[in-house]
């Protein structure tokens, strides 16, 4: 059901845990299942320069939460506002259709990501 990549991640979540601020940090939530993320951000030099997350939910939205974070790694915010669920779905060989909300969560946190720290603006302090 699930591809060799989803059960890695989901056993060997990487950047698990959250950054304390001046840290961005957001929570999103699917109603529809109840899976909830919680992504955090230090940004340096226009780029996400570490990022944490923890995911209270099903296997498929704690392994898409770990494929995030690596895929936002040293991005800019140009370059993750491309990110799309077929990145993170391709990022875990491929999400079975009932576990497709898993990378559409994650990318509800990216944006909700994005918005906080357009919203921050110059003035957030910087690592």
């Amino acid at each position: 059901m699930y591809s060799d990549k989803l059960l890695d991640h989901f056993r060997n979540p990487r950047n698990s845990g959250e950054l304390q601020p001046p840290a961005l940090r957001v929570e999103v939530s699917n109603p529809a299942c109840g899976d909830i993320l919680r992504l955090s951000a230090d940004c340096e030099s226009g780029r996400a320069a570490e990022v944490r997350y923890k995911v209270r939910g099903c296997t498929a939205s704690i392994a898409a939460g770990s494929a995030l974070t690596e895929l936002m790694a040293g991005r800019t915010r140009t370059e993750l506002s491309a990110l799309r669920a077929a990145d993170i779905e391709a990022a875990l060989g491929g999400l079975p259709p009932e576990s497709k909300h898993a990378a559409a969560l994650c990318i509800d946190g990216l944006r909700a990501l994005l918005e906080a720290w357009a919203a921050a603006g110059p003035a957030r302090p910087v690592k």
